[in-house]
């Protein structure tokens, strides 16, 4: 997009310095074979200039062929061999760039990109510039392994997800995936897809997983290994339900060290009903609070009462040693 932009921006500078339009295009363009490539061509609109003629033409031994035409009554292919893989773009005045699909070797070659416009006086200009598409035969490159969610590589048991696998280079290129096994095992194929769907994904699913590519160019590539995490949802949560019996239990204790104290009875009322649900009953560092002051409590009435065990024990002896005395 960028080398458009400044193309056209040129050619705008052109028109300016010359007075008629000018075709802008680079020297040479490589594609991929088996793949697609955009060769561009554009040119300043100027006032008074009206485009009445667009050709593509590509040398075949020592004469250029057409094989793209467009004038008044539209778009024509010219040649069987190009029909359902060319496209010659018209969205932007000025833009008549040649994208070529599912390119062969034997598209290379040099492409003449040509443009006839009526004068304000009547007359006809006509442009050419001459572009070489080179095509090479491409190397698949390292794939890549993505997911088409938000969660990642770890999921909940029941989701509909896939892995991809993606590779760039000439095609076709055929994909493998693979799971990983314990104890140094060989990996085990799963499917010979780019997609590897899970319909819906279960635990057994969990594990690691990699992907191949191979293309007619070059050797296998291998992506690097994911970590594929399926969780049980039916597995209970802990809540602060839980937690709360816990407090109730730590102060049922203290109640049967200390009778008198019991506040067991107001707890409901103090903490409210508890729930699973967002938003309701005490946030969890409010109950780990709560649980540590009734700990600290704990600890505080058994050193009391051990306190009060100690000194009445040194009341009894004391009697004793007095009674002793006076027999």
């Amino acid at each position: 997009m960028g080398i458009l932009l400044s193309l056209l921006l040129l050619g705008h500078l052109t028109v300016v310095t010359y007075g008629h339009p000018i075709l802008e295009a680079v020297e040479n363009v490589t594609g991929p074979w088996k793949g697609d490539v955009y060769i561009p061509c554009t040119y300043g609109p100027l006032q008074g200039y009206t485009q009445v003629l667009v050709k593509w033409l590509v040398q075949r031994g020592l004469y250029p062929v057409t094989i793209f035409l467009r004038d008044s009554s539209g778009d024509h292919i010219q040649q069987a061999k190009y029909r359902g893989r060319l496209h010659v773009s018209h969205e932007v005045p000025g833009n008549v760039s040649l994208q070529l699909s599912t390119l062969e070797m034997d598209d290379q070659s040099h492409y003449t990109c040509e443009v006839t416009w009526q004068t304000p006086d009547g007359n006809r200009v006509v442009r050419d510039k001459i572009i070489e598409l080179r095509v090479q035969k491409l190397s698949v490159s390292k794939p890549t392994v993505t997911t088409g969610s938000n969660y990642g590589f770890t999921v909940p048991q029941g989701m509909r997800i896939s892995l991809q696998c993606q590779a760039r280079g000439s095609p076709p290129i055929s994909y493998v995936w693979y799971k990983e096994q314990t104890n140094d095992q060989e990996p085990i194929k799963v499917a010979a897809l780019s997609t590897l769907l899970f319909k819906p994904a279960v635990v057994a699913d969990s594990g690691s997983y990699f992907c191949t590519a191979k293309g007619r160019v070059g050797s296998e590539q291998r992506s690097d290994t994911v970590k594929f995490v399926v969780k049980d949802s039916s597995k209970p949560i802990k809540t602060k339900t839980e937690a709360f019996t816990t407090m109730q239990s730590l102060l049922e204790a203290i109640s049967t060290v200390n009778p008198s104290w019991n506040q067991t009875t107001d707890i409901d009322g103090y903490l409210g009903e508890t729930s699973n649900e967002p938003g309701k009953g005490l946030p969890i560092f409010a109950i780990i609070l709560i649980i540590s002051l009734c700990c600290m409590v704990v600890f505080t009435m058994a050193y009391i009462m051990f306190c009060r065990k100690t000194s009445q024990q040194g009341v009894k002896d004391e009697t004793r040693e007095e009674r002793d005395f006076h027999l």
